[in-house]
């Protein structure tokens, strides 16, 4: 037995993981001040502290308590791509070893079709992807596991530390004053839940982490602001309806009948059109918002016009509007991205047919834009390496 106990690691919960109440318990259980709750949350997210000894303000006795109950991860940077006012992608190591992605969106009018948003961050909630979707690269190396709440929390704020870091080597003013103003201030005001995974199929870490970011002592972002994209999981949709927070939905449709959805999106089969409609509709009574169709358009596969007159009945049906995204060519797959005058075609006959539609003109390919595209080519990278 003693190999067996050599490998016994005690797993410490995340500090981020907890809420505010759950932290009051505890810090009831240790005998400390209210008021030390709130300096905690302080540290955490107006300040984005990465280590118990920067949180000077708290007692070195609190300190050390936290440090033997909790862990206080943060995301390791192993790639950035894209230049600055562009969208740049983020490729993270967590603490097990494996990657994820992070995708900063600057202000776009285009990305939802209403009026600029200053900085979106679209977000991971796996490693990896178990659905499948055969024009996506998320899942060429299958499902590792869910996202823990604070690696999906860490995300925000791992971004927003590198931009202070990064507006702080290139300023030249670089004073206590100016840097303080500066960490208060969030940078990343809506959140979108496309990333790598599916996201609903994580939903009570997903959901736990989304309250923590929309709550005023955590991210304070507001939930109007933050998308959850789903492939179709018609449960998970009906069970989203219910929850208080407002969060958008997001549909990642791509085909506008069975027979399309069915070629390039394996979850169609379980749950096929009939009733992943049924479920927006579901969603809509009780929430009276309006849902996003996103809609990657690949070459030969659903970008002819023909396709538009079933999807704008599904989109006025749902009253949705439909993002167009062209497809960003993933290496080892034979799917293409149409012609921009193709794209042009697409969302002129969509407004024709009176949809709201939108047509993201942004490229992406130069930084592996693709979801997972970026991870899947650095691990390929690494294991040529050994």
């Amino acid at each position: 037995m003693p190999a067996v106990s050599a490998y016994l690691v005690r797993v410490l919960p995340d500090i981020k993981s907890l809420t505010r109440e759950e932290l009051e318990v505890q810090f009831k259980k240790w005998q400390e001040p209210g008021f030390r709750v709130t300096q905690l949350l302080d540290w955490l997210y107006a300040r984005r502290a990465s280590s118990w000894d920067a949180m000077s303000n708290l007692p070195k006795s609190l300190r050390e308590k936290l440090r033997a109950g909790f862990s206080l991860q943060t995301l390791a940077l192993v790639k950035q791509q894209g230049a600055p006012e562009t969208t740049q992608k983020f490729l993270w190591r967590l603490a097990d070893g494996a990657l994820i992605e992070s995708v900063l969106i600057p202000a776009n009018p285009a990305l939802y079709g209403e009026a600029s948003d200053r900085h979106t961050l679209c977000i991971s909630t796996q490693v990896g992807c178990a659905y499948g979707c055969k024009f996506c690269a998320s899942g060429l190396e299958g499902w590792k596991r869910n996202l823990e709440v604070q690696e999906i929390i860490e995300q925000v704020l791992a971004v927003e530390r590198w931009s202070e870091s990064s507006s702080s080597s290139s300023s030249s003013s670089n004073s206590p004053e100016t840097t303080t103003a500066r960490t208060k201030t969030r940078m990343i005001d809506n959140v979108v839940v496309m990333g790598m995974g599916e996201p609903l199929a994580n939903y009570e870490h997903l959901l736990k982490a989304l309250k923590i970011l929309n709550a005023p002592w955590g991210g304070g972002i507001g939930a109007r602001k933050m998308t959850i994209s789903t492939s179709g999981l018609a449960p998970q949709i009906r069970k989203l309806a219910v929850e208080p927070m407002q969060i958008r939905l997001a549909i990642s449709l791509h085909g506008a009948t069975d027979e399309v959805r069915n070629r390039i999106m394996p979850v169609n089969k379980k749950y096929p059109l009939l009733d992943l409609i049924a479920a927006c509709e579901d969603y809509q009574k009780l929430k009276g918002r309006m849902i996003t169709l996103e809609y990657i358009l690949i070459a030969g596969i659903n970008d002819s016009l023909a396709q538009t007159r079933p999807l704008a009945m599904l989109a006025r049906r749902l009253y949705a509007k439909v993002n167009l995204i062209p497809y960003n060519a993933v290496e080892g797959l034979p799917w293409v991205r149409p012609a921009d005058e193709v794209c042009e075609r697409f969302l002129a006959a969509l407004e024709k047919l009176e949809v709201i539609a939108t047509l993201r003109r942004e490229k992406g390919g130069d930084i592996d834009a693709a979801c997972g595209q970026l991870r899947l080519k650095t691990e390929r990278e690494l294991a040529a390496k050994t």
